[in-house]
């Protein structure tokens, strides 16, 4: 089915993409069917016919409610942040980074609901409802990642590829299985621990859809500049899960197994692009890798006319330089991200918006020049890179052990050693070794990622004898 050439002039260009009579009718028919905020905002539950909800709190607050109580979450206190296993109690980790990037998204959220509201006329909806959805999606935003951050994702993937090609575990996968397996991805791998029965979630359409910044499988190519396509969302294993959602909130669907953002998961993205920015380089100014003469002329830009050097003169202690600068420069930079959601919205709808928010805004040059002097001074640290490289070890060694052994088993040759592995492994982890390989090997990355910093450092130190366990 073709439109006719006399819609031409209806369809037009919109952005990069230019519609035409020859093209696909998904195509066409995309710039006719607009996303619309009552389906994206469903507050029914996965698997739910209803989004009845009798108790006093929203189904979005009980969202974000049982995020918080989840042990996914609770985990997120002993991870990598920026610096591995910190010995200073004032560095972030993964817990309090996904608390700030909550405090900002539900910010976002709320400002730029109260103009959606008011420019759509919507009705049972409240802006504290898009500030809630933005909050609960960005608080999960990280239990997916493994110890030690992208130094551990690294290595996980590292393991995979390392097997080459015509293993024992590549024959016994898909195509795209084993494309998951290569390419370990802590939002897929979130995705998926929130959607365990474990774990007790059951999560409405509207905050899973603002959780997936990434609305893709990983055997689908990058395509260039767009921001959603770069990485991927949803493993294998979670694929008919993402679609569900994704049909429920009436996502545009872009090719197989791909689809456009939720709208809300740009602000989601912002919030994190916010904090990690500002909070990464407050963090490094604490342990002295930045000077605060640097880190002021780095925050300047962005404060701008609320920039104050005599009051600022007048804080006596570290500390409160850099949080009066931060709490400055997040403020000013949640106005500017809201103004270019807000101005973007009509496109995110017809899903022709694919774009960081904090590269569009004015402070946009400003935050490239803090993640450039982030990169020189905090992220390549040596104290900073030797715990990624000790991390990437840690996890590599876990593999070699843990894997070995299941592979032993899939294949029904385990050695002795094998077998005594899989007797010290949780309940689990040992009934893994009777679900098909790709099954298997994910039950067994759910236990290793799911570990923290300190667990698989311990872990690995018994396996490899250099501590025996004691009573």
């Amino acid at each position: 089915m073709k439109f006719t050439k006399k819609y031409w002039h209806k369809i037009g260009t919109f952005g990069k993409f230019k519609i035409s009579p020859r093209s696909s009718f998904r195509e066409q028919l995309r710039y006719f069917y607009n996303m619309n905020w009552s389906q994206l905002l469903s507050s029914t539950r996965l698997g739910s016919i209803s989004s009845a909800n009798k108790a006093e709190r929203s189904n979005f607050e009980a969202d974000y409610d049982r995020i918080i109580f989840s042990y996914p979450f609770r985990r997120l206190q002993d991870k990598t942040q920026v610096f591995p296993l910190p010995e200073q109690d004032f560095v972030h980790n993964r817990l309090t980074h996904s608390l700030e990037v909550s405090s900002v998204g539900r910010t976002l959220g709320k400002r730029a609901g109260e103009k959606i509201i008011d420019r759509h006329s919507l009705t049972g909806i409240t802006a504290n409802d898009f500030g809630t959805i933005v909050s609960a999606a960005a608080l999960a935003h990280d239990v997916g990642n493994p110890p030690f951050g992208h130094s551990g994702e690294e290595s996980i993937s590292s393991y995979f590829q390392r097997m080459g090609k015509g293993s024992w575990l590549e024959e016994n996968c898909s195509k795209e299985e084993w494309a998951d397996l290569k390419s370990f991805e802590g939002n897929a791998q979130g995705f998926r621990l929130i959607n365990q029965k474990e774990q007790g979630l059951t999560l409405t359409y509207a905050t899973l859809g603002a959780f997936t910044k990434y609305p893709k499988r990983s055997s689908n190519p990058k395509v260039a500049g767009q921001v959603s396509q770069n990485k991927f969302g949803f493993y294998q294993s979670e694929q008919a899960v993402f679609e569900t959602v994704a049909k429920e909130l009436g996502l545009h669907k872009l090719g197989e197994a791909s689809y456009t953002r939720h709208p809300l998961a740009f602000l989601v993205e912002a919030a994190d692009d916010i904090c990690y920015n500002i909070i990464d380089l407050e963090d490094g100014c604490t342990l002295g890798l930045i000077s605060i003469d640097e880190t002021i002329e780095l925050l300047k830009p962005i404060v701008g006319e609320r920039f104050d050097a005599e009051k600022l003169a007048e804080k006596k202690f570290l500390h409160e330089k850099l949080g009066t600068l931060r709490a400055l420069a997040i403020n000013e930079l949640i106005n500017q991200s809201v103004e270019v959601f807000l101005a973007n919205e009509e496109a995110m709808l017809k899903g022709d918006f694919d774009t960081s928010l904090t590269n569009l805004i004015p402070a946009a040059e400003a935050l490239s020049s803090i993640r450039k002097i982030s990169v020189k001074k905090i992220y390549r640290a040596q104290i900073v890179v030797e715990k990624e490289v000790a991390g990437y070890e840690v996890l590599n060694g876990l593999l070699e052990i843990l894997m070995g052994s299941l592979i032993g088993h899939l294949k029904g040759e385990p050695t002795k050693y094998h077998k005594m592995i899989r007797r010290i492994l949780p309940d689990f982890i040992q009934e893994a070794v009777d679900k098909p390989a790709y099954e298997a090997t994910r039950v067994m990355l759910d236990y290793i990622s799911g570990m923290t910093d300190k667990h698989a450092l311990t872990s690995y130190r018994k396996l490899k004898g250099m501590v025996l366990p004691s009573w």
